[in-house]
């Protein structure tokens, strides 16, 4: 008796190859982000204009998505190419260790990003209405 073993999806395996290749700057792209970072603290110390800290803020919160967005690859990547057609293989793919310190990595710079969000990046005024 033969067991009919579906084969992955094209798209699937479209989509998981992309994810290696996305996945595959991930650590320039977190250099990146560390630079950004340290060039955002330098301004603060320096005490640099509104403008410029709100500039260095927003480079570091581009700097964070990219690197957000390449750990999200490797974890999917991580999980396997039957995770992209199947939730309880994306489940599995959690439990193995691998796939558990890619999850932690990608809550970490999501955690990260959004804290900046709300703290670092520096909200300058809008002209008023009555200025014009």
């Amino acid at each position: 008796m033969a067991f009919f073993r579906p084969r992955v999806s094209r798209e699937a395996e479209v989509r998981y190859h992309a994810d290696q290749e996305v996945g595959k700057g991930y650590h320039d792209l977190l250099e990146k982000a560390r630079e950004a970072e340290r060039a955002l603290r330098e301004k603060q110390a320096a005490e640099a204009s509104t403008e410029e800290l709100r500039e260095a803020g927003l480079a570091l919160d581009r700097a964070l998505t990219d690197a957000l967005r390449a750990a999200e690859a490797v974890q999917r990547a991580t999980f396997g190419v039957k995770s992209y057609d199947d939730r309880i293989r994306r489940r599995k793919g959690k439990a193995t260790p691998k796939g558990a310190m890619w999850t932690a990595e990608v809550n970490r710079l999501r955690t990260l990003r959004e804290a900046h969000r709300l703290t670092g990046i520096v909200r300058v005024p809008r002209a008023s209405v009555a200025a014009r």
